[in-house]
């Protein structure tokens, strides 16, 4: 059973690297088996069915995602307005594009009615929210619940802008944070 563990485990990172390169469009069985050298009928043997493997794929992308962020965590809770401007920087580096590039996507598919992207992109921000909520300081849970989905609301809008070309608008609000030499 553990070597069926591993193979499943480096396939999904295979198959992460791929959707990560080459987006959600072609996320359908035989493309995604052949991007990892597999057959689709080895695919489902790790996986249940196709909605098994994207949920299993998001979800290794998204531990890679709370990989990135923590690498941007204050030593210490901060409140929200100096927390903020932290993660929008954090995301708006060239090292998270891949990944909010595929955010985006999923929205897409999920406002389109897909339940598969709608569970997964519900799954993972509710995980965003909670982590951000984590690294906040306010006076209360109710406060940081709060200050965490404004968070949230804020980097999601400021990812829509800069993908349509509107740094500019999102730069107004929260100007790009220059490191010291």
């Amino acid at each position: 059973m553990a070597k069926a563990d591993a193979r499943r485990s480096e396939l999904l990172d295979q198959l992460a690297d791929h959707v990560l390169k080459d987006g959600l469009m072609n996320a359908s069985l035989r493309p995604l088996a052949k991007a990892v050298g597999t057959s689709d009928r080895m695919l489902l043997y790790y996986f249940e069915d196709k909605a098994d493997l994207i949920g299993a794929i998001l979800d290794r992308i998204s531990e890679r995602v709370t990989q990135l962020l923590e690498q941007s965590a204050p030593q210490k809770p901060l409140p929200m307005e100096e927390l903020t401007p932290t993660l929008l920087q954090a995301v708006s580096s060239d090292a998270f594009w891949p990944y909010l590039r595929l955010w985006l996507q999923m929205a897409a598919f999920s406002a389109d009615g897909d339940p598969v992207f709608k569970t997964a992109g519900e799954r993972i921000g509710r995980g965003f929210v909670a982590w951000t909520e984590a690294q906040l300081s306010a006076p209360d849970a109710a406060s940081r619940a709060r200050d965490a989905a404004e968070i949230l609301i804020l980097i999601e809008g400021s990812v829509l802008l800069r993908s349509l070309g509107l740094e500019d608008v999102v730069e107004q609000v929260f100007p790009p944070i220059r490191e010291h030499d």
